[in-house]
């Protein structure tokens, strides 16, 4: 038995399953793990979701921003936009059970030594403290709320956790950590506008200033010392622009840009070995 986690789908689903056939992937020992962002922006949205909803038993996946996004649109809590490539789900006459179980899916999964998330994990928490604040925005999904919850989740404030926070900022910075962080400041603070590549440093970590003093520097959320996940493999996705490079053997980074024409990339928990299929958008 193999278990092959796999970078930003986002409706790609002819490269992933060119990938499967390369590492002779069964369906009958085999398990696929997700990054999360299985539709959107690609070709096949209709198609991968189906893809993973068909091989459900064999999948396991964790919610992107993307199928948040997808999940509130089909609430009619959020309009589509124009660069969004959801129409054919929406209209699909098997839409609601396919839509019922990403909702069930969590936004974080943990499994001895590895922690799967969409973004990463910002340093001022650890993995135990990502996974219950990861519970309290699922509970919100599976229940009466989420509605309002899909409605509150745009934007990007409040940009830095609090314990005292409450209600719907609460679920939406836990939410913006787990689904949407790239830079981020030492103490969590973050910069959700910046989507490039990092700047290249001699050190691997980032020492970053006092929590109050507005100067702080962003950096990659896994640079910074002292990142209490840091002794814990964190497999994440989201951030294309790294090419699948952290500098960090405990940040996996999976997401190398398959939609934009780059290439979707396979990463197998039990050796570590990387398989990487080029895409063609």
């Amino acid at each position: 038995m193999a278990t092959w986690v796999v970078g930003d789908v986002q409706g790609c689903r002819k490269p992933l399953k060119r990938l499967l056939k390369s590492v002779n992937f069964s369906w009958d020992r085999d398990m696929i793990w997700s990054t999360g962002e299985l539709v959107n922006r690609g070709p096949s949205s209709l198609k991968s979701l189906r893809f993973f909803y068909k091989h459900r038993d064999n999948v396991r996946v964790v919610l992107g921003n993307h199928d948040l996004h997808l999940l509130a649109i089909a609430a009619g809590a959020r309009p589509m936009g124009k660069s969004d490539t959801l129409g054919e789900i929406l209209a699909a006459e098997d839409r609601d059970e396919m839509l019922c179980w990403l909702e069930q899916q969590p936004l974080l999964l943990r499994e001895g030594e590895f922690t799967l998330v969409h973004a990463g994990i910002p340093p001022q928490w650890s993995v135990y403290e990502a996974e219950q604040r990861a519970r309290e925005v699922e509970a919100i999904l599976r229940g009466p709320q989420r509605i309002g919850f899909y409605e509150a989740m745009y934007g990007n404030e409040p940009g830095l956790w609090s314990d005292d926070l409450r209600g719907m900022e609460r679920l939406r910075v836990i939410t913006y950590y787990l689904t949407r962080m790239r830079f981020c400041s030492s103490q969590g603070r973050l910069d959700l506008q910046s989507k490039g590549a990092p700047i290249d440093h001699s050190d691997d970590t980032i020492e970053g200033e006092a929590d109050h003093n507005d100067s702080e520097p962003f950096a990659p959320w896994f640079q910074h010392s002292g990142r209490k996940a840091a002794n814990h493999k964190v497999i994440f996705g989201h951030w294309a622009a790294l090419g699948g490079v952290t500098g960090s053997a405990t940040a996996i980074a999976l997401d190398t840009g398959c939609v934009w024409g780059n290439a979707m990339t396979l990463y197998c928990l039990e050796t570590g070995e990387r398989v990487i299929e080029p895409c063609t958008r």
